[in-house]
């Protein structure tokens, strides 16, 4: 299949809104995005669904369970299975979340990688292993955590740039993420997201979360995304410009497709506008 290349406004492809899909994609949902551990290999029924629309629609890798900062060996063959699911789907970009998820096997829960040097050195090259399988450059999402592993030697920010630097990556901005983490370990989006690496920004994700009894916020994905997560994606076009394609993730809680169009039209709001300020 032809190469497809995302733009726009995007939205999670969730099996839940297949059939509402099939009856009519939205003007504003422009792609979609999908976890390949979730698809690829499937055949069947599910690779006929998928093909419908991928014949029709870029769609973005965001990966799920890579463990880019895992102690346990990189796996390579998952990494040669999303890579074949990429070229018969047409698919471009290939995200993963800067975290880790299993050892021996695999925990169910993405965990905050020390931030120390020596997870810089490891981490990177890993990152740069599975760029040479896939044969691109893949993006790194900035994780929501709940704890900080002891021992740091620098800054999650400095840590994200050190990284991208050495690996020679590219940036998935997650602003709900920044978002959830600053209330959560109290300190200034704005100014953490100044400091990553911004220019290196392949990709967006804006998302709702949840908020428990005692004040914590949880990125679960599974409610609609709230005003100060909207003026930190503003915010952060202002610096990336509009062109990023951007994804609504929503992963819980599904509504009607008519409700997360909404969203996307939001996000394709304020790409215009970001646009617009950069022409003017």
């Amino acid at each position: 299949m032809l190469p497809r290349h995302a733009h726009g406004a995007g939205l999670g492809f969730r099996r839940e809104l297949i059939a509402a899909l099939k009856a009519g994609v939205p003007e504003a949902i422009r792609f979609f995005e999908i976890a390949p551990e979730n698809w690829a290999g499937m055949g069947g029924r599910s690779t006929k669904d998928l093909r419908q629309f991928t014949e029709r629609y870029p769609f973005v890798c965001h990966g799920l369970s890579l463990s880019l900062g895992g102690p346990g060996p990189l796996d390579e063959s998952l990494l040669r299975r999303i890579k074949a699911f990429m070229t018969e789907h047409g698919m471009t970009l290939y995200t993963e979340h800067l975290s880790w998820c299993a050892d021996d096997s695999h925990l169910y829960d993405l965990l905050p990688i020390p931030l120390t040097e020596k997870a810089v050195e490891w981490t990177a090259d890993r990152i740069k292993r599975a760029q040479d399988i896939l044969g691109m450059r893949i993006g790194i999402e900035n994780a929501s955590y709940y704890l900080s592993p002891p021992g740091a030697e620098m800054t999650e920010a400095e840590f994200i740039n050190a990284i991208v630097r050495e690996a020679d990556c590219l940036l998935h901005l997650d602003v709900n993420n920044i978002y959830v983490n600053s209330r959560n370990f109290g300190f200034d989006p704005l100014a953490f997201m100044a400091s990553l690496p911004l220019e290196r920004t392949c990709y967006v994700h804006v998302a709702g979360h949840y908020v428990e009894p005692d004040g914590l916020l949880i990125d679960t994905h599974g409610a609609e995304v709230i005003d100060p997560v909207w003026s930190l994606l503003e915010a952060a076009y202002t610096r990336i410009g509009g062109t990023v394609p951007t994804c609504l993730e929503r992963d819980f809680n599904i509504p009607d497709l008519s409700a997360l169009t909404a969203e996307v039209e939001q996000i394709t709001r304020f790409q215009a506008a970001a646009i617009g300020r950069r022409v003017a």
